[in-house]
């Protein structure tokens, strides 16, 4: 069944990542025209010392070999792959081939996405169990995927068959929770989102601006109810005390102060996502190496 037995396992993927990562959907594209723009950040990004980026918007495998051949050590994840965009067939044969060229260096992030995101939607929990067992059959190892998973199920589900959790838009809360799950072994690698604006309007604003969407997801505001937020807080973009819960946002201290909250809740390694007011496909440079001098 793939179950995770080596011990020693999670503890060297958690020194091969590191204490912080950087999430981003403008790290992936499918313009070749970008690419050496793509493998150029990616090349930055591992001389800051960050030791993982997470795709997201579902990317594949695909997408994460640029940035590997253009690095020497920076674990390269998706952040997360659909079960339903991408067959696991598919899915073992491209880690298979980057595995010949590229040990070690990429890590299967995968999800059941959203039913409004797919017609393809059914029993999540069974889909992802069955998707594993193909993996399993096909040779991927239990030891390079992580589950974005929220609800308990899922994560035992990361505990016994996958290297640990990548959970998407929870609090600190949520990361203690899901240690008490995990246990100590596995890898918990929570994402949380980063504004670098110290004026509250302005940076709550930049927040909504892209919390607005997360709050139509049932996956999402049913895993915060659990977390003393209630219906009220997901109006108008998300409340005060959820944009504020959710997001990292004001002076160095207090972005340090949030981002830490993470690690003393039971994380391993926080992938951190800049937000800011233009297009999701950007490269905030800039912000990624103001973070990586904060966080030092």
């Amino acid at each position: 069944m793939g179950e995770v037995t080596n011990a020693d396992g999670g503890n060297s993927l958690k020194e091969t990542v590191g204490r912080y990562g950087i999430w981003s959907m403008g790290l992936r594209s499918e313009d070749p025209a970008r690419h050496g723009e793509l493998t150029e950040a990616a090349a930055e990004l591992e001389e800051l010392g960050f030791g993982a980026v997470w795709l997201g918007g579902s990317s594949g495998i695909q997408h994460a070999v640029p940035l590997i051949e253009a690095t020497s050590r920076l674990v390269v994840a998706t952040g997360i792959q659909s079960i339903w965009q991408y067959e696991a067939a598919e899915t073992a044969a491209r880690f298979q081939e980057l595995e010949r060229t590229r040990p070690g260096r990429f890590l299967l992030g995968l999800g059941v996405s959203h039913p409004k995101l797919t017609d393809q939607y059914r029993r999540p929990y069974k889909a992802m169990v069955d998707y594993l067992d193909a993996l399993d059959t096909a040779g991927v190892p239990a030891g390079r995927r992580v589950l974005a998973a929220l609800g308990p199920k899922m994560l035992e589900l990361s505990r016994d068959r996958a290297a640990g959790s990548h959970p998407y838009l929870m609090p600190p809360e949520h990361t203690a929770t899901a240690r008490d799950i995990l246990g100590a072994t596995p890898l918990l690698a929570p994402e949380t989102k980063v504004v670098l604006d110290t004026d509250p309007d302005r940076a709550r604003t930049t927040a909504r601006g892209v919390l607005d969407f997360y709050l139509g997801l049932p996956n999402y505001t049913k895993s915060l109810l659990q977390f003393g937020f209630s219906e009220d807080d997901f109006d108008n973009g998300g409340s005060d005390r959820l944009v504020d819960a959710l997001f990292a946002w004001g002076d160095d201290d207090r972005i340090r102060e949030h981002v830490g909250a993470f690690h003393r809740a039971g994380a391993d390694h926080v992938a951190l996502q800049v937000v800011e007011d233009g297009p999701p496909d950007s490269l905030p440079r800039a912000a990624w190496r103001r973070l990586a001098e904060l966080l030092r």
